[in-house]
C-alpha cells in the first residue's frame, strides 16, 4: 500500500510544520529548508513500507535538506538511505566526500552522520531506507561506498539502479503483497551492488565473509516457518557449500538443526502465550513452525520446558485472568 501526502493539504499558516513533521514522524529526523511564503511550499510524498524496507518518492520545489549532528546521535536505530535520482541533478555531502547524482545514479548514506542533500533545481528523487542491520555489512564497508555516485561504470550497481528504479516507478510493484515478497531480494540487491562498488575489493570480500554469519542466522530466523528449510536451502542460497555452512556456524558454536528446533519450540511457545492462542488448536501452532507430528511435538516441547504445550497454554491463560500476565 502506497501513502500519498501532499503539502497543499495542510493549511497555509501550519504548512512548513507540517511538511517536517511528515518526514520526521515517517522517515526520518532532518532539518528542511522551506519558502518563507506557504503558498510556493510545494511537496509531494509516496510512501510504501514493506518489512523492514520502506520506498518513498519525493516531489518537490528546490531545497536543501540536513541531518545535522545532532540529530544524527539521537538514539535511533541506525539506517541507511539511498537516493536514486530522477530528472534533473542534485549534490550530497557525508564524511567529507561531495558527490553529484544524474539521472539513473543512485548514492547512500546513513543516519549515523551528518550529511546534506541538495536540490537546487527541485526535487525528483525515490528514497530507500533500509536498517543498517538488515545489510549485514561493517561500517567499514558502508563508510566506504557512502556519498558516491553509483549506477554507472559497475555492472552491479547498474542493474541495482534498473531495478530499483522500475520497483519505485510501479504502483504494481509497491500494493504490500507483492512489496513483501520483493523486501529481502532488493536488500540482498542493494548489498550486492555496495559490496561491487567498493573501492577496495579486499574490503568486500573482507566484509562478506565477516558478516557471514550474521547473514546465515538472519536467513534462518527469516525463514524459520518454512516446511523446507534445510542446509542444503540455506547455503545454496548463500553460494557455499554445505560443508562450509556447517564451519561457519560451528565457530559460533552453532549447530544447524539444534538452532532450528530450539528457535522453533521458542516461538510456539510465544505463540502458545498469546491470548488468541485458545481458538486455535495446538497442532495448527505445532504445524506453523514446522512440527508436522504433534505427538513428536508435544514431547520435544516437553523436553525442553518441563510442561506440555496444552499445560503451558493453560498457565498462561490462567495467569491473564488473574492479571499476572
Amino acid at each position: 500500500m502506497t501513502t500519498v501526502w501532499n503539502a497543499a493539504e495542510a493549511p497555509a499558516v501550519d504548512r512548513a510544520a507540517a511538511v517536517r513533521e511528515a518526514v520526521g514522524t515517517n522517515v526520518v529526523r532532518v532539518d528542511i529548508d522551506l519558502p518563507d511564503d506557504p503558498q510556493n511550499i510545494d511537496v509531494e510524498l509516496a510512501l510504501s513500507v514493506a518489512g523492514p524496507l520502506q520506498v518513498l518518492t519525493v516531489r518537490s520545489m528546490a531545497t536543501t535538506v540536513t541531518r545535522s549532528p545532532r540529530l544524527a546521535h539521537d538514539g535511533s536505530e541506525p539506517q541507511l538511505f539511498l537516493t536514486l535520482q530522477g530528472t534533473g541533478a542534485s549534490a550530497m555531502a557525508q564524511h567529507g566526500r561531495h558527490t553529484q547524482l544524474r539521472k539513473g545514479q543512485f548514492a547512500v548514506y546513513t543516519t549515523t552522520s551528518p550529511y546534506t542533500l541538495m536540490f537546487d533545481g527541485g526535487l525528483d528523487a525515490h528514497f530507500f531506507r533500509i536498517p543498517i542491520a538488515e545489510l549485514a555489512l561493517p561500517d567499514s564497508a558502508v563508510r566506504e561506498v557512502s556519498a558516491r555516485a553509483l549506477g554507472s561504470g559497475d555492472a552491479v550497481a547498474a542493474l541495482a539502479a534498473t531495478y530499483l528504479g522500475q520497483l519505485a516507478n510501479s504502483p504494481g510493484l509497491r500494493t504490500l503483497a507483492v512489496a513483501d515478497s520483493l523486501a529481502q531480494p532488493t536488500i540482498d540487491l542493494v548489498r550486492a551492488a555496495l559490496v561491487s562498488s567498493l573501492g577496495n575489493p579486499a574490503l568486500g570480500k573482507e566484509s562478506l565473509q565477516s558478516t557471514l554469519e550474521m547473514r546465515l542466522l538472519e536467513y534462518l530466523r527469516s525463514h524459520l516457518a518454512d516446511n523446507d528449510l534445510s542446509a542444503g536451502r540455506v547455503a545454496a542460497a548463500h553460494n557455499i557449500s554445505v560443508r562450509h555452512l556447517y564451519t561457519v556456524l560451528g565457530r559460533s558454536g552453532v549447530s544447524f538443526g539444534d538452532w532450528i528446533r530450539t528457535q522453533r519450540l521458542e516461538a510456539c511457545r510465544r505463540e502458545l502465550s498469546h491470548p488468541h492462542a485458545r481458538t486455535r488448536t495446538i497442532a495448527s501452532i505445532a504445524r506453523q513452525w514446522g512440527f508436522p507430528d504433534a505427538t513428536h511435538f508435544s514431547r520435544v516441547f516437553r523436553g525442553a520446558y518441563g510442561v506440555t504445550p496444552r499445560e503451558w497454554r493453560d498457565l498462561k491463560t490462567r495467569q491473564r485472568s488473574s492479571g499476572l500476565a
